[in-house]
């Protein structure tokens, strides 16, 4: 099962790097999308590319790494006996599924594919970064015992970080699209509003997250809240976004300052998700 695992996660690997050039190559092409608005759903969505070929091939094979590393991450469960929760190889497959998973969501409910030029490199990223980490199957620790609640835990949590993913990169080219002029990205209200809606999805799952660990931390340490680095990090990203809907739904915040938000969201994401390596605390073994 482990071969099979590791056979899935190299098939992953390159199904993304062909599917990133593909999107590279319709957006070289020039993606036009006219008179978008979400107020109505997706119904309201109207887009053409004038490269649609490499378009929905660069769809087909984001799908395949998605079943890649779904059935890496399966065979590796069934293998180890538990979730993708014991290391940084387990949560970095489990962290780029999460992204995978809420692009193509979004992919395919408002039928834009832009957001694919950040999202896949970030979940690209992510299994390149699981190469140079420690991939065997060890024993678990006793915190991490717990596993039916762990692994409800984690896979919360790699929902959530797909659904800021998501976000990110919406705000990413909501800075690019200035006025509205690149006719190969949505227009800036477009990506306002997939920001928008996407830390909606991903809001709610980090407080879940956020609850789960604390039940996780008083079966495990005897305390639900230890302000472990992790934990501290944890809280101030759900923070971050929970400022972020206050200004936009209280204070009317739109445009740029709130793609700023987003993207000091994100980065505080990948803080909580790489800063035991550097901090230590109790999710050091992690």
């Amino acid at each position: 099962m482990l071969d099979l695992s590791h056979y899935a996660f190299v098939a992953a690997m390159f199904a993304l790097a062909g599917a990133f050039l593909l999107y590279m190559v319709s957006a070289v092409a020039g993606r036009t999308v006219h008179g978008l608005s979400l107020a109505g759903g997706p119904a309201a969505v109207t887009a053409s590319d004038d490269r649609p070929v490499s378009g929905r091939y660069a769809t087909i094979l984001t799908v395949n790494a998605f079943v890649f590393l779904t059935a890496s991450l399966t065979f590796r469960s069934i293998e180890s006996g538990h979730g993708p929760f014991s290391n940084m190889y387990e949560f970095s497959l489990a962290f780029s599924w999460g992204a995978l998973a809420l692009y193509l969501y979004f992919e395919t409910r408002y039928h834009l594919r832009t957001l694919a030029l950040v999202v896949v490199p970030v979940a690209l990223g992510l299994l390149l970064y699981a190469t140079t980490v420690p991939d065997g199957i060890d024993p678990l620790v006793p915190a991490l015992q717990n596993s039916l609640l762990l692994t409800i835990h984690v896979a919360v949590a790699i929902l959530a970080y797909g659904a800021f993913t998501v976000a990110f990169a919406a705000a990413v080219f909501y800075l690019i699209q200035r006025d509205n002029s690149l006719r190969w990205l949505p227009r800036k209200s477009v990506l306002d509003e997939i920001g928008y809606r996407s830390v909606i999805v991903g809001f709610p799952l980090l407080a879940v997250t956020i609850i789960l660990g604390a039940v996780w931390a008083e079966i495990a340490w005897g305390s639900y809240w230890t302000w472990d680095p992790k934990e501290t990090a944890s809280l101030v990203t759900w923070l971050i976004y929970g400022g972020y809907l206050h200004a936009r739904v209280m204070r009317g915040w739109r445009g740029q300052r709130s793609a700023l938000l987003l993207i000091g969201g994100f980065g505080a994401t990948l803080f909580t998700y790489y800063g035991n390596l550097f901090f230590g605390g109790l999710h050091s073994y992690g």
